[in-house]
């Protein structure tokens, strides 16, 4: 679970990288770290 800090900032980003029409691909949370990843961005290749 994230903490109250993380979620309000993962909110923050999302809506900044979705404001200039950014695609997010996966926004996920590491439990064994828990450090939260998002990937975005126009060129992705998995």
């Amino acid at each position: 679970m994230p903490t109250a800090e993380q979620s309000i900032r993962c909110v923050i980003l999302c809506q900044s990288l979705t404001n200039t029409l950014t695609p997010i691909f996966v926004v996920c949370l590491d439990e064994r770290t828990g450090n939260l990843f998002i990937l975005a961005g126009d060129n992705i290749e998995i």
